[in-house]
């Protein structure tokens, strides 16, 4: 027993067995993080179940066992690809638009769009703002009404004024343009979240689940201001903490222009009223 623990070695790890381990986990936890908090967790643990049943079967000699699980072999991967279209696609789009010397630009209209939620807030008026990155937005473009006009801060408080025929939906903005209005955009499904965000909240964050764009959100119950982007929403927050978040998100290092957005009587979101839920 002790001369063969002697002689046993280590293999050697040398460089390229450490290049591939740091690879199989850089991927291993990119699926991880596009799966997590999704239905697809779910699924893939039954997956992961049905695996962990076959070996046992195999290993005990469950004969029934192993020939049902093995007829089923042949469907898994048709069945993944289904069942998981949705991270799939979210996955490859995320690596497609990847870049590796950025380039990425801050809209000059970031002042006006600021004071138009910073007003939106402190009325207490519902709005969600998309600011579209590198992923095209023109699928949802198309959804709305098309307005193709200059981004200020009147006309998206006119747009969101509660009433007019606009004011339900979405405002996207490409390259400081309001493109369209009242565009329609696909709901977040992660079941953490659909119980106690509102449509609105859930179309902002559902947008960023599917593109790199920013969404802002405003809740018309409560005035709160919330920022969603990369499948995340950060809520509550301060038109500074927005600023702030707009310009990461663009790789933008400057200072705008004229400094923060400020409107008379809103400095913090949490000002206006406590909330206990996001609100729509």
């Amino acid at each position: 027993m002790l001369p063969a623990l002697a002689s046993f070695e280590f293999p050697r790890l040398g460089l390229t067995a450490m290049l591939d381990i740091i690879a199989v986990a850089a991927v291993l936890y990119q699926l991880l993080q596009i799966v997590r908090g999704t239905r697809a967790a779910h699924i893939l643990v039954g997956v992961l179940t049905i695996l962990i049943l076959y070996q046992v079967a195999l290993q005990l000699g469950l004969e029934t066992l192993r020939s049902m699980l093995a007829s089923l072999a042949p469907y898994l991967g048709v069945a993944i690809i289904v069942l998981f279209q949705q991270e799939i696609r979210r996955a490859l789009g995320r690596l497609g638009r990847r870049r590796l010397l950025g380039g990425y630009h801050a809209p000059e209209s970031t002042e006006e769009i600021l004071l138009a939620i910073a007003t939106m807030s402190r009325d207490q008026t519902g709005g969600l703002i998309v600011l579209e990155r590198d992923a095209g937005l023109r699928t949802f473009v198309e959804s709305g009404v098309r307005l193709d006009a200059h981004v200020s801060r009147d006309l998206l408080l006119s747009i969101f004024m509660p009433g007019t025929a606009l004011h339900d939906g979405a405002v996207i903005i490409q390259k400081d343009r309001i493109s369209a209005a009242a565009c329609f955009l696909p709901l977040s499904v992660r079941p953490e979240v659909s119980s106690r965000l509102g449509t609105r909240h859930r179309a902002g964050l559902g947008i960023t689940e599917e593109s790199d764009a920013l969404a802002l959100i405003v809740s018309e119950e409560t005035g709160a201001i919330s920022v969603a982007s990369g499948g995340e929403m950060e809520s509550n927050v301060t038109i500074e903490r927005a600023e702030e978040r707009i310009r990461r998100h663009f790789g933008f290092k400057g200072v705008i222009a004229h400094g923060p957005a400020r409107v008379p009587g809103v400095t913090k979101v949490e000002e206006i009223r406590p909330v206990g839920k996001v609100g729509r």
